[in-house]
């Protein structure tokens, strides 16, 4: 099935406990709502509504589903729900707050506490010049203390990137978006168009193997790039192929510190085993010495992906 792009509910239109107001983002995996509950609080919905399988037209509710698509959608939708009860069981202040999952129009919605702001991609394009050193350990330290609570948990994130990144009134951070249901989506269904960002994705996105926290982590190091360059670094599978990458202690050297420069770059190392092996890892190097650029002595751990999908499919089998 070609891409296609999918008709929003209605504004006013009633779902649950909830009315939408209004469509807040547009994705080829899900559509976002601004909603409001029967108390007057206003939620962001999200409903699963990939746009490989699924196409929903102007003045229709429930998606049209080809029969040969199926299965796979309902696949993916279990994996969201599942994604769904897994957050939920989250509660860190910089990580979004799952509220409600539920099952309507032959699909599944995630309930999700809305704050006014924006995102860091948003932020970074109205500035039009690199953020300052301070602003980026700020942030960044906010976020891995969110990331780390999210690996804890034994979830991945596995979409990090500036538009993902949601900066509060006050200038906090949360994760939002997590793409785990959508790698898992994708790596069963081979029809699909790989479900991640260049340039922030991690090699180990486009492999499909290997993957765990040191995935997120060249993610947070892309973000952390990407936020001085005001671009995206180039994709990793081109720069496997032939890395062009100026690296970012060669590129700003001068104008931010040898230790946040060289953290980035340790970040963005191909080879996951070069990376740091944990959020904490990172932390620490951050906020400490500089990162030791060295082949580490270990074997790679067992891929915190394998166990999500055994998990998402042991949910799908029941």
């Amino acid at each position: 099935m070609a891409q296609q792009a999918n008709h929003a509910l209605p504004k006013g239109y009633r779902i649950d406990q909830y009315s939408i107001e209004r469509q807040l983002s547009l994705g080829g995996f899900s559509i976002v709502y601004l909603a409001t509950d029967d108390a007057g609080q206003r939620v962001a919905i999200k409903e699963y509504l990939p746009n490989s399988l699924a196409l929903r037209g102007e003045g229709e509710i429930a998606p049209n589903i080809a029969p040969e698509h199926l299965g796979a959608f309902r696949y993916g939708m279990k994996c969201f729900f599942e994604e769904g009860r897994a957050l939920a069981r989250l509660s860190h202040p910089n990580v979004v707050r799952v509220l409600n999952f539920f099952r309507a129009n032959e699909t599944v919605y995630m309930v999700m506490a809305y704050e006014e702001g924006s995102t860091l991609q948003d932020y970074i394009r109205r500035r039009q010049k690199p953020v300052s050193e301070n602003f980026l350990r700020n942030v960044f330290t906010r976020v891995l203390n969110g990331l780390r609570e999210v690996h804890a948990h034994k979830l991945l994130h596995l979409d990090l990137k500036p538009s993902n990144i949601y900066l509060r009134g006050d200038g906090t951070p949360m994760l939002i978006d997590f793409g785990a249901a959508r790698q898992t989506l994708a790596r069963d269904t081979p029809m699909l168009k790989p479900m991640y960002t260049p340039g922030f994705a991690s090699p180990e996105h486009y492999q499909r193997e290997h993957l765990g926290p040191w995935s997120d982590i060249y993610s947070i190091g892309a973000s952390m790039y990407a936020c001085i360059a005001l671009a995206a670094p180039p994709a990793a599978d081109l720069r496997r192929e032939s890395d062009q990458m100026a690296p970012a202690m060669a590129r700003w050297a001068g104008r931010y510190s040898d230790q946040l420069l060289e953290t980035i770059d340790w970040c963005l190392r191909l080879d996951h085993l070069y990376r740091p092996q944990s959020v904490f890892a990172l932390q620490k190097a951050l906020t400490g010495t500089p990162p030791p650029l060295s082949r580490p002595t270990i074997a790679a751990p067992r891929s915190w992906f394998g166990q999500l999908v055994g998990k998402l499919k042991g949910g799908a089998d029941r």
